[in-house]
């Protein structure tokens, strides 16, 4: 029964999606009870999974039973466990918050949540790269109708760069896939990494070509630097429990350049090894420091927290061009901070909008929010763990990223890095002081909140102080997995034990 629990992930968020969308109109309360459900289901499947995969373990599923290299395989180590732990519980705030009546502003919202749940997971799971671009494929195409949720002008422009943008990404990764394949005879990513060992001469060319032109496509679908400009007004446009979600959508393509690059060009590729490296180093650097600029001219709530998304990409990827497990260790630590931090932000400000009336999450003077004692709270709490100061788990994951850098790398690391901190603190202290305290004189605007909002917003935003308390535990996780990430032989004797043991 325990092997079965690796195709749920999939599996489930797939016949949930089908029962929503069999009834396009009305009967909310039971579509509101199967997506919740599901959801809550699927959270309790993830941890089994973890707890299953923290014993250092590497398992998987072949559908059909068709055995590696050959079938479909879905892979459970250490980090795709995470991942998918993740997402379950960013998942289960957002559909909480939609369950106040986000989700009748038009059709289908949990339908198609279920759906991009389902091509999230699917994408943390595979073992083989064209899979790899199906489950894109399903994320995106649950996106894009969930972009557009409720309709309206803004949500409809950022739809067509967001859509224009992704299709042409994965025009560029079919092509890059079949390089790849055409060049070693396998899409599989362990049978992949073994081929590369013994690559003749002349192939290499064509495959460095495949290598760097996935990396343009993990690169547009994580934000980078020069290809993050769709995400600030796609992530703003987009209705709160989607644009909550959308936290995880760049973190398929961090999960994905630690995922290929540490496994299939390793240190067995030999000449190809850590080809990654230079390009996702600078254009990290260079991503978090237009990114710690741009918040400073942002002027809406939305609009900064979107801005702030791309600070924590800029992070990541300085953590993945130092390429030592010191430093995987703790961008994974960061990337579950910034995850729920950066969703619970994304709710925080539909709540603070709903009682601005006229005024929304525009940074200008408001009335008085009949909640604002409350929301201010969350507000402080929010950004002072997204800002990095102590004691929150902003300060912890940004200390383990200073803590790792080795060599020449600490000389742009921790200025930068420090820097834009500062920009994020005062942009999130502009905005506390003009949504709380700078209020036009009169009568408390905006009806209390619904409390499926409170508790989906609170919950994720307890992560920064509970990943505090539960820092060993989580580190100890975070450094074991970075362990298994720099030892590839581990993934390709689990799924080609015939291959022998180097690969």
């Amino acid at each position: 029964m325990m092997q079965h629990l690796i195709v749920l992930p999939v599996v489930l968020p797939l016949v949930a999606g089908i029962l929503l969308l069999f009834q396009r109109q009305g009967m909310v309360r039971f579509k509101r009870i199967i997506s919740v459900g599901a959801t809550a289901v699927l959270l309790l499947v993830s941890i089994a999974l973890l707890s299953r995969a923290a014993g250092g373990e590497i398992t998987y599923y072949a559908l059909g039973d068709w055995q590696p290299p050959f079938g479909i395989v879905l892979v459970v180590d250490r980090l795709s466990a995470l991942m998918v732990l993740l997402t379950a519980i960013l998942a289960l705030g957002a559909a909480v918050f939609a369950c106040a009546g986000e989700d009748e502003r038009g059709s289908n919202f949990h339908g198609l949540f279920q759906w991009q749940l389902m091509g999230i997971n699917g994408a943390f799971l595979t073992g083989d790269l064209f899979n790899l671009f199906v489950f894109f494929e399903v994320l995106l195409l649950a996106s894009y109708a969930l972009l557009l949720h409720g309709g309206g002008k803004a949500r409809i422009q950022a739809g067509v760069h967001y859509v224009v943008l992704n299709l042409a990404g994965s025009s560029l990764f079919l092509i890059a896939v079949g390089i790849l394949y055409g060049a070693t005879g396998t899409l599989n990513m362990a049978d992949m990494a073994i081929r590369l060992a013994d690559l003749p001469a002349e192939r290499q060319g064509l495959v460095t070509a495949g290598a760097l032109m996935l990396l343009v496509v993990f690169g547009l679908k994580a934000a980078i630097l020069p290809l993050y400009f769709w995400l600030p007004r796609a992530y703003a446009a987009a209705p709160a429990p989607v644009a909550a979600l959308f936290a995880i959508m760049t973190k398929v393509g961090i999960y994905a350049i630690l995922r290929v690059y540490s496994l299939i060009f390793g240190e067995t590729a030999v000449e190809l090894t850590a080809l990654e490296q230079p390009w996702v180093w600078w254009l990290g650097l260079a991503t978090l420091v237009v990114a710690g600029i741009s918040i400073l001219a942002a002027r809406d709530l939305r609009l900064l927290v979107a801005y702030l998304v791309l600070v924590s990409i800029g992070t990541l990827l300085a953590g993945i061009g130092m390429r030592n497990p010191d430093a995987t260790s703790a961008l994974l630590y960061y990337l579950i901070h910034t995850t729920l931090v950066t969703g619970g932000l994304f709710l925080l400000a539909e709540m603070i909008g709903l009682q601005r009336g006229k005024a929304g999450t525009r940074l200008v003077k408001g009335r008085p929010m009949q909640q604002g004692g409350w929301l201010a709270g969350l507000f402080f709490i929010g950004a002072i763990a997204v800002a990095g100061l102590p004691p929150l788990s902003g300060a912890v994951g940004k200390a383990l990223m200073l803590g790792a850098v080795e060599g020449y790398q600490q000389y742009w690391l921790w200025p930068i890095l420090l820097l834009v901190s500062l920009t994020s603190l005062i942009a999130l202290s502009r905005a506390g002081s003009t949504l709380f305290w700078r209020s036009h004189r009169g009568g408390k605007g905006g009806n209390s909140l619904p409390r499926s909002q409170w508790l989906g917003t609170a919950g994720l935003l307890s992560a920064a102080p509970l990943m505090v308390v539960l820092g060993g535990p989580i580190s100890d996780y975070t450094r074991a997995t970075a362990e298994q990430l720099a030892t590839p032989e581990l993934m390709t004797n689990a799924l080609l034990p015939d291959a022998g043991e180097t690969p």
